[in-house]
């Protein structure tokens, strides 16, 4: 009897794949465990409050949804949840494209959780402007603290809003508060006068530069300096490390321009090299002194406060937005006032006057 041909056709069918190394294999029970029935929005709050990152996962992407059906669920969410917030820290970090965040932050967060804490990482992506697409590619980056149990790592996409934060960040930040984490990483897009939206929603603001990268006197120009609680030179190894102290330096020598920080905290920086895991414990022993230093001084509960009022009158903002371009009327007669910009009827500014005073019609 002639033996069984071997089908090696490109379009021969395969058992399964199995799932990468890089996933974390509790979360990926959890996920089995949800699909198998749709969750209530009870449900969901009851996940989050019992730590089930699933759970938190899917009430995120409701938080992020622009769909109507969801705006009401995700107030609900939000509302659930508000009580149990507000028992972390929040670090915002931030540096030039190809500064290391992504490999900071891995380092920083795995020496968080070795000392027992419940790390969560917020990366926003640069939306495209034509596609309006993110590649959404943090995880991938961070592929040994993805794997941690206590890590949970969130990429989404920046959209429009400027200053490299996403739409939902100051909502999604509570919802990790109630799931448990006691530190909050938020990583953003890059470096620009549009990151005081960052700043508004962290107590921590540390500032990743690069050495001998041509960007020292831009870093001392701009108001980000101002910002910053810290500011660490990351690549500090090799032959790099020359220039990395050379620009400790530097950065030092211009954070005494600047007048005193309200919260009485004198900037520090630090040199270290993510990739090799070295002065990241320095780093983090920083941190802890300047948290000591503002919750004694009560300066941690006034910049709280100041938080809360930057997110109402962003939501505010948002809100109105959102409703003035929903509103039929107006969509109607921004089609006519774009077709008359084209056809030189009108100037934009005549056009904006014309739907602006719609809404008192």
């Amino acid at each position: 009897m002639a033996a069984k041909k071997k089908n090696t056709s490109a379009l021969n069918e395969k058992l399964g794949v199995s799932q990468p190394e890089t996933l974390n294999k509790a979360v990926v029970n959890q996920l089995k465990t949800v699909k198998k029935q749709a969750p209530t929005i009870e449900g969901l709050v009851s996940g989050i409050l019992n730590q089930n990152q699933a759970a938190l996962s899917q009430a995120i992407t409701i938080i992020e949804s622009t769909a109507q059906k969801h705006q009401s669920q995700a107030k609900t969410i939000i509302e659930n949840c508000l009580p149990h917030a507000n028992r972390s820290i929040r670090i915002g970090i931030t540096g030039v494209p190809g500064v290391g965040k992504s490999t900071f932050i891995e380092s920083f967060g795995r020496l968080l959780i070795s000392e027992g804490k419940k790390v969560a990482v917020l990366t926003v992506d640069p939306s495209s402007s034509i596609s309006k697409g993110s590649i959404l590619g943090d995880k991938t980056r961070m592929e040994e603290l993805v794997k941690e149990e206590n890590a949970f790592i969130r990429p989404s996409a920046s959209g429009d809003t400027l200053g490299g934060v996403a739409r939902k960040t100051r909502e999604t930040i509570i919802l990790c508060e109630a799931a448990g984490f006691d530190v909050i990483l938020i990583e953003t897009v890059g470096v620009g006068q549009s990151e005081t939206s960052v700043h508004s929603m962290t107590d921590f603001f540390l500032l990743l530069k690069l050495a001998g990268a041509g960007d020292e006197l831009q870093g001392i120009k701009r108001g980000i300096m101002e910002m910053a609680d810290s500011i660490v030179i990351n690549k500090a190894d090799g032959d790099n490390l020359k220039a990395a102290k050379m620009a400790k330096n530097e950065f030092n020598r211009a954070l005494h321009l600047y007048p005193p920080k309200e919260s009485e905290w004198a900037p520090k920086t630090l040199l270290c090299s993510a990739l090799k895991n070295e002065g990241i414990p320095e780093i983090w022993e920083v941190v802890s002194n300047y948290f000591e230093t503002v919750k004694n001084n009560g300066y941690f509960q006034h910049k709280r406060k100041e938080q809360n009022k930057f997110w109402l009158m962003q939501t505010v903002e948002s809100r109105l937005k959102s409703e003035f371009y929903a509103n039929p009327s107006i969509k109607k007669e921004l089609e006519k006032q774009l077709k008359a910009i084209d056809e030189n009827r009108t100037t934009p500014f005549e056009a904006a006057e014309r739907l602006l005073s719609m809404k008192n019609e």
